[in-house]
């Protein structure tokens, strides 16, 4: 079993544990010295680790570190720029047999809830959109990449980019989005859960991961068109493979073109209606959240986080 969680981590302590690669890269220095830069993950949070001055030894092994590797990692905890980093003294790869002491389950980011009892959940309330074209499309779009829902992340690197994040997302989005619709009854519920399910589907084909949830980058298609453009393709093609009413179906399109909002975001155009504006704000909503409480796992009662890049570089207090 491990002894060290990243979420626990002080400065000082000295540490030797596994830990899972989330990101490796053999860099070169301002003193034109070679060092290694990895990001260490377990199931507590994510910590950078340094190895300085490596050997043209080292530069050979570390260069084959990959992501989702499980490595063995010696060293100590320092803070740099207020975050927490780990001086790495020494690191190998993990060998047959030392699953002994780590248990794989430890090692991975995981959303909190079983992947299926989220995706029935996720599912029912797709049921119940009254709507035929947006029950449909929902319907069909969850079916299609049911597997891949099991154990998708919804980022490579921020909000949810953990095992089955993307079905945590829009499970917390269906939830929140419901209870708005209670309060602000103009806006078509129908929409808004249909929005909420498909906005994002189409990080499955823009993200790289393995079925441990965990992304080495992004697929071709994923890095020139990003999951926005590739969602409008998605109904579109289900439009005219499958049959939806045109007006649905571009007011569909709209709600997936602007809900990062601003272009520099990804959207080529902002929110024209109230469903394609609640839209967004769930996706903001939930993904701040996501990030506040990740910041603040760990942090003892009266502590500042580490800075939140997310959260413009933001630290939190816990209270």
């Amino acid at each position: 079993m491990k002894r060290y969680f990243v979420g626990e981590l002080l400065p000082d302590d000295e540490i030797e544990d596994f830990f899972m690669v989330k990101s490796a890269e053999v860099r070169i220095g301002a003193n034109k010295k070679a060092f290694f830069d990895i990001m260490l993950s377990d199931s507590s949070g994510d910590v950078n680790g340094k190895k300085w001055d490596l050997s043209e030894a080292d530069e050979e092994e570390l260069s084959a570190v990959r992501v989702g590797d499980i490595v063995k990692v010696r060293g100590k905890v320092t803070v740099w720029n207020n975050a927490k980093q780990v001086k790495i003294l020494r690191i190998r790869m993990a060998l047959p047999g030392d699953e002994a002491y780590y248990d794989v389950g430890e090692l991975i980011k995981a959303a909190p809830e079983k992947p299926q009892d989220m995706y029935d959940y996720i599912y029912k309330r797709a049921k119940e959109i009254a709507d035929d074209d947006y029950r449909k499309i929902a319907l069909w779009h969850l079916e299609k990449y049911k597997d891949k829902l099991m154990y998708y992340p919804a980022a490579q690197s921020n909000h949810h980019a953990q095992f089955a994040g993307l079905l945590y997302h829009i499970k917390r989005m269906l939830m929140s989005g419901d209870k708005l619709c209670d309060v602000y009854e103009a806006i078509n519920r129908d929409m808004v859960a249909c929005g909420v399910i498909m906005h994002d589907m189409q990080k499955i084909n823009e993200i790289r991961a393995n079925e441990l949830g965990i992304s080495d980058g992004y697929f071709e298609q994923g890095m020139l068109l990003g999951h926005i453009v590739q969602g409008v393709v998605s109904i579109d093609r289900y439009e005219k493979e499958q049959g939806m009413d045109a007006q649905k179906a571009m007011l569909l399109k709209h709600m997936i073109l602007s809900h990062h909002y601003e272009p520099e975001f990804g959207s080529p155009k902002r929110p024209m209606f109230l469903e394609a504006e609640l839209l967004h704000y769930l996706d903001i909503i939930d993904a701040r959240i996501f990030d506040i409480e990740e910041a603040l796992a760990g942090v003892p009662t009266g502590g500042f986080s580490d800075k939140v890049w997310t959260l413009e570089n933001r630290r939190l207090y816990k209270w």
